[in-house]
């Protein structure tokens, strides 16, 4: 028999949505997780709704304290902001599950008390045996036989030592819901058994504790990854057995967004691919503007010839309706290439405080910055906030500002021109001849102009080349003058001289 969607599925809009976030503290955040956060973010913050951020962390093998605080760094540094949960409270506290089992023991009652969660004593061997003397196929599992137990029954095989498990008597129905991305979606009758929601031994698990906790915390969208899908027929069927529990009034909606897949495209993106990994991400030098940005194009886009906004547009476009449930693919040159266009948004100023620990990291400044690091910084960071995709690349290209040696990439030397040692030594000419108080961008490029281009016949490229590669001991430097000038006269001609003298 054919089902319509729950009559009491909810309504709920405008500031009356409640979506969530609930990760359990397993390993380090990942992308995948991190686009489900915004995800519900951006819904929350566009709707007037709220977000609440809940942990589920029952699993005292794989939980983390350490995880948790990754995942509340994760959040905090991209600046996903929450109304309800951990670390800020509200009305449905605690929001760990490991401090929640006195509530699930509640609801277990009220739910053993309507008949529709029984206890459960066969064993899998005995469930195979069974299956095996029907002439069913093992692999349909448990097959009701424990829906009727007598009383007597039941106290015989608690006699035998046995513990109960707790199964949830499945509707006998099609279970259907409209996927907020997917559409109409039916689980037909029949296809799946009663199924445990507390191992034998009091063990809650998750196709109970997590409809649980949204009936309680009045979630009204669910917003997960399509891989937790098929999940959502047993979720329904608890809800309708908790609706006449009396723990809840309604069914809330849900929406499955689509797998993001790795850069082959071929299979979805593995929390041990370096692209996962968003803390690697950050190490490189990502921007939370640029990867918030990146990650809403998997599966959603604000405007056919757009691919680069802001966060406050996101928030304002963005309805979870409109996500594309097709596989998504992450592209790290894509990601690095939008990052770059957020870099580029940046106040000068900001750009500036923003690079400080990757110049840190690198060695390249003191922990405590200087007042004279701090000043070649803010005059140093426009030179490369235009080349940049990602703060990582910053230390290489400034580093040689902040230091009296330098260190010539292998490359570097090796693609010097046959008359290196001829354009430095007339270089170090013109440049004598510029007065030390007057040693700016323009002056020094006016000089090295007369010198190599009008005076020795040099394309620019060949004369200004060898120069670079002697003051910063790379190919790819920042602006070439404006280097001159930020290391003043004599380290200039210093550096020049260096090279020379290594060439012979």
């Amino acid at each position: 028999m054919s089902s319509a969607p729950h009559p009491a599925t909810t309504t709920a809009a405008g500031p009356d949505v409640r979506v969530r976030f609930c990760p359990s503290p397993t390993g380090l955040p990942h992308v995948g997780m991190v686009r489900t956060a915004l995800y519900n973010w951006g819904y929350a913050r566009h709707t007037g709704g709220k977000l609440i951020f809940r942990v589920e962390d029952t699993d005292a093998a794989r939980d983390s304290e350490e995880s948790y605080r990754q995942l509340v760094d994760a959040l905090t540094w991209l600046k996903i902001d929450w109304d309800e949960g951990v670390e800020v409270g509200g009305p449905h506290a605690p929001y760990r599950q490991s401090e929640r089992t006195a509530i699930y023991e509640d609801v277990l009652t009220k739910l053993v008390a309507t008949g529709l969660v029984y206890e459960s004593y066969s064993t899998p061997e005995e469930i195979d045996a069974r299956n095996e003397a029907a002439g069913r196929a093992k692999q349909l599992g448990y097959d009701n036989h424990d829906r009727d137990l007598t009383d007597a029954q039941r106290e015989a095989f608690r006699t035998e030592g046995r513990e109960p498990a707790f199964r949830l008597r499945v509707p006998d129905t099609d279970l259907t819901y409209v996927d907020l991305i997917r559409g109409e979606v039916t689980f037909p009758a029949g296809s799946f058994p009663d199924f445990v929601i507390v191992r034998a031994g009091g063990k809650f698990l998750y196709p109970f504790t997590n409809p649980v906790d949204d009936a309680l915390m009045g979630i009204t969208h669910v917003i997960r990854g399509e891989d937790i899908m098929p999940s959502t027929a047993r979720q329904l069927a608890l809800y309708d057995a908790l609706i006449q529990a009396g723990v809840t009034d309604f069914v809330p909606r849900f929406g499955h967004m689509p797998l993001v897949l790795g850069e082959t495209g071929t299979k979805k993106l593995s929390k041990r691919d370096p692209q996962a990994d968003l803390f690697l991400q950050r190490e490189r030098g990502f921007i939370h503007e640029g990867l918030l940005n990146y990650l809403a194009l998997l599966g959603w886009s604000i405007a056919a010839d757009r691919d680069v906004f802001s966060l406050e547009e996101f928030t304002a476009a963005f309805d979870i309706a409109d996500v594309n449930p097709n596989p998504a693919r992450f592209d790290q040159k894509k990601a690095e290439s939008i990052n770059g266009d957020h870099i580029r948004l940046l106040a000068p100023d900001d750009f500036a405080a923003r690079i400080v620990p990757y110049l840190q990291h690198a060695g390249v400044i003191s922990d405590a910055p200087t007042p004279a690091e701090t000043a070649l910084i803010a005059a140093a960071a426009p030179l490369v906030q235009e080349r940049v995709q990602v703060l990582g690349d910053v230390p290489g290209l400034l580093g040689f500002l902040f230091t009296d040696s330098v260190t010539y990439e292998d490359d570097a030397l090796a693609g010097l021109p046959a008359n290196a040692g001829e354009v430095l030594v007339a270089s170090v000419g013109a440049l004598e001849e510029v007065a030390e108080q007057g040693f700016d961008a323009a002056s020094v490029q006016d000089a090295l102009q007369t010198a190599l281009v009008d005076g020795l016949g040099l394309k620019p490229r060949v004369a200004y080349g060898p120069l670079r590669v002697a003051l910063s001991g790379r190919r790819v430097s920042p602006p070439l003058f404006e280097s001159m000038e930020l290391l003043g006269k004599q380290a200039t001609i210093a550096r020049l001289d260096a090279l020379v003298q290594r060439i012979g």
